[in-house]
């Protein structure tokens, strides 16, 4: 599995990325947003682990660009516990799990692999829906697929 880490704390972003690898990930780590959505445009991802506090451009935007370059890349969010409430309230482009830092390994790990499993679904239903015969009868199945689209995603069609 590939994942993203967007972090601007070097030293728990070498210990995020160092962890990682020895659980057998493959790990592209960024220290800026910019970074991370440049890193987006060359390779793609299978989960993003994004800091809500970034110099330059923040980890809401962060989060809007990945989305705009890999739909199907969830994200997660990593945020102090008393940026909470807040990041809620500045994000529409909702993060696949908002945890707080300190970050427990274990629920990192159990998260990238719940987010992993979110993606691989969601790509599984379009590849059914891209595969069913293009009818009248599959209209039904357009509204069935926009309302788990938005389910997935917490947003009302």
């Amino acid at each position: 599995m590939k994942l993203l880490f967007v972090e601007n704390e070097q030293t728990f972003l070498t210990y995020l990325t160092t962890r990682m690898v020895s659980e057998g990930f493959t790990v592209k780590a960024t220290f800026s947003g910019e970074e991370a959505v440049l890193a987006a445009t060359e390779e793609n991802f299978d989960v993003a682990i994004v800091e809500l506090e970034l110099p330059g451009i923040d980890g809401i935007e962060v989060l809007k660009r990945l989305r705009q370059l890999q739909p199907c890349l969830p994200s997660i969010l990593l945020t102090t516990h008393g940026n909470i409430d807040r990041a809620l309230k500045r994000t529409k482009y909702n993060p696949f799990k908002f945890l707080t830092k300190p970050v427990d390994m274990a629920m990192l790990l159990k998260t990238i692999h719940e987010a992993h499993a979110h993606r691989l679904e969601f790509e599984n239903q379009n590849i059914e829906f891209k595969d069913s015969p293009d009818d009248a009868s599959n209209k039904g199945g357009m509204v069935k697929l926009l309302d788990k689209l938005c389910g997935l995603y917490g947003v009302k069609a």
